[in-house]
């Protein structure tokens, strides 16, 4: 059974929204409790805790107090040195006249509290910069006057606020780290499925994140599993769809070329008064091989079907052919193409693909733009930001082989000047079989799928087509390819 996320999540926090406020709430926790763990921890050396400490001194005193009054000074410097080695407390002994008898070096303010203890007969506490001083007076059996003086060793001594600071530091550096490798653990399975929907968004289908999550169990990995049999799905069922499509376009193709045959057969036969019907039997007839014509050809390009070889060719040379004859054919409707600036490059690509691509393109301007008007088509060279969107794996390569050219790219625009399409639209128009207004397209004689072979062959070739409508009215189609070994 796959481990609960959300017990993991919970056993943590109760919850996450975002790696900042993830981390932010996290270091406030741990701040919040060191500082409040300090601020209520009674002080090492106030008098609840100095208790056991000053009964342990006056014992010591005591006794080397009457080590010193019955064997001397050498006893004394004996028992001192054994004191130190088993507390690790550094003692001295004052008499009344605060001469240190062990003859050990005393730390500063050693014998001002001495003094202090023996004018008061009370113990006395004072801080020293290397450790804390401990002064204790005791009286023996003798009537003699004594002072010990502990000088505690630096693990007893009160933290000072550096040490505070450093404990602090090290705390938060460790909790950032721990909420940093969570907060990665955790949601980099999200940006990887997050990643394989955009890409099967973008039309490849062969997309599959669970590899990439490795071996976890949890529901997270679930989800790349459900994602990925989902995209198998939608793989299987799109190329039934083309497969289907391109079987349908060619059975039809047989029956289509006896029913033109027939037709001659007709001409030949008939008299004037069916002239009219055989002419609008011809022209359904010619319509139909040409929507057949273009299935097959977008079935072609999104399965991939023949060899295409790629070759150098002037991209320029294509786009005022294509220009040319489709200004031939817009100046008997009364409009015209035009070739507004170019700029000459040489692009790698099939030019049998590239050609109908950005011709449909152009025929689509024409077909809709107002009688009277012109379509304006212009090419150029750009760098950088304008070669953004179409970041393929090649590109990558390429970037790495040769970074200075690697991002160039050709635009190629093509503006109309017709109604426009609805801002709702602009993306559906390069959709197979999608018609704006079924009625007019109907009229015109379009089906609904030369923008969509556009978009397929420019993405085949790592580019990018788009459409927006102009500010001043009119439709401008945007065509973007990578210059590859320019």
């Amino acid at each position: 059974m796959p481990r609960s996320l959300f017990l993991k999540i919970f056993k943590h926090l109760v919850a996450f929204s975002d790696d900042l406020w993830f981390g932010a709430v996290l270091i406030t926790v741990i701040v919040g409790t060191f500082l409040v763990g300090e601020l209520t921890r009674p002080e090492p050396f106030r008098q609840p805790q100095r208790r056991p400490i000053d009964l342990a001194i006056s014992t010591y005193a005591q006794t080397a107090a009457e080590i010193y009054e019955r064997d001397g000074q050498n006893a004394l410097a004996g028992y001192i040195d054994s004191l130190q080695r088993e507390s690790h407390i550094h003692t001295f002994l004052f008499n009344g006249q605060l001469h240190e008898l062990s003859g050990r070096r005393m730390p500063d303010g050693a014998p001002g509290l001495a003094q202090k203890a023996l004018e008061t007969q009370l113990p006395k506490f004072a801080s020293n910069e290397s450790a804390p001083l401990l002064a204790r007076p005791v009286l023996t059996a003798r009537g003699g006057k004594y002072v010990l003086v502990a000088e505690m060793p630096p693990r007893l001594s009160p933290p000072r606020w550096y040490d505070h600071g450093l404990h602090l530091l090290i705390i938060i550096l460790i909790g950032a780290t721990f909420c940093y490798w969570l907060a990665k653990y955790l949601t980099s399975p999200v940006a990887k499925l997050r990643a394989a929907t955009q890409e099967l968004a973008g039309g490849n289908l062969a997309v599959r994140v669970t590899p990439a999550l490795g071996k976890r169990r949890d529901e997270l990995a679930s989800l790349g599993a459900d994602f990925d049999l989902m995209a198998e799905q939608i793989e299987s069922l799109l190329k039934s769809q083309r497969r289907l499509l391109g079987d349908i376009s060619h059975e039809l193709r047989s029956p289509l070329a006896r029913l033109n045959v027939a037709l001659e057969l007709a001409w030949q036969r008939a008299g004037p008064e069916a002239t009219s019907a055989l002419e609008r039997i011809q022209r359904e007839a010619e319509n139909l091989n040409e929507m057949i014509g273009q299935v097959l050809a977008l079935t072609r390009v999104e399965t991939g079907a023949g060899e295409f070889s790629k070759n150098e060719f002037d991209l320029a040379r294509l786009v005022q052919e294509i220009a040319d004859d489709a200004d031939f054919e817009a100046r008997s409707s009364n409009r015209s193409v035009r070739i507004t600036s170019y700029e000459s490059c040489t692009i790698s690509g099939t030019e049998e693909l590239l050609r109908p691509a950005i011709e449909n393109a152009v025929r689509n301007a024409v077909q809709y733009t107002a009688t009277g008007t012109e379509i304006e088509i212009q090419l150029r060279v750009d760098l950088g930001p304008a070669c953004g969107n179409q970041a393929t794996e090649q590109q990558e390569n390429l970037r790495d082989a040769n970074p200075d050219k690697s991002n160039r790219c050709a635009v190629i625009t093509v503006r109309d000047h017709g109604a426009g399409v609805p801002d709702a639209a602009l993306a559906e128009i390069f959709r197979p079989f999608y018609r704006v207004d079924y009625a007019r397209d109907c009229e015109a004689g379009g089906v609904g799928l030369g923008l969509a072979i556009t978009e397929r062959a420019i993405r085949l070739h790592g580019g990018t087509v788009t459409a927006a409508n102009a500010a001043d009215g009119g439709l401008v189609v945007t065509i973007i390819l990578p210059i590859r070994g320019a």
